[in-house]
């Protein structure tokens, strides 16, 4: 099953840069890695990153994850956790989260 991780411009970089990231500022304060099943990223998007250009969404295969934990969050859905550094060898792919007509166009993703 794929799961998905959005990055800001900077957060992807750094984590290109590095090869592995601890996430952004939220998920250094949860304490986890926040991620997005194919039916909840759009809202996450909308409600995190609302109006927000030169996003990165990215995909990663939820069965190959050692410390994953699905838990209950917005509305009671289980999301995935990540409770360990994101690794570079993780993702499947990258690709830019573009901005069309005021909402982030998944282009069929979601």
């Amino acid at each position: 099953m794929l799961i998905y991780k959005i990055f800001r411009a900077d957060e992807y970089a750094a984590f290109d840069a590095s090869g592995e990231s601890a996430g952004a500022p939220v998920d250094l304060a949860d304490g986890y890695i926040h991620l997005s099943t194919a039916e909840q990223v759009k809202e996450t998007a909308a409600k995190h990153f609302a109006g927000e250009t030169g996003l990165m969404l990215l995909a990663l295969e939820a069965d190959t994850l050692h410390a994953l934990k699905w838990e209950p969050s917005r509305g009671g859905q289980l999301f995935p956790h990540l409770y360990r550094p994101l690794r570079r060898a993780d993702m499947l792919w990258a690709r830019p989260l573009p901005l069309r007509d005021g909402v982030h166009d998944f282009g069929g993703l979601a």
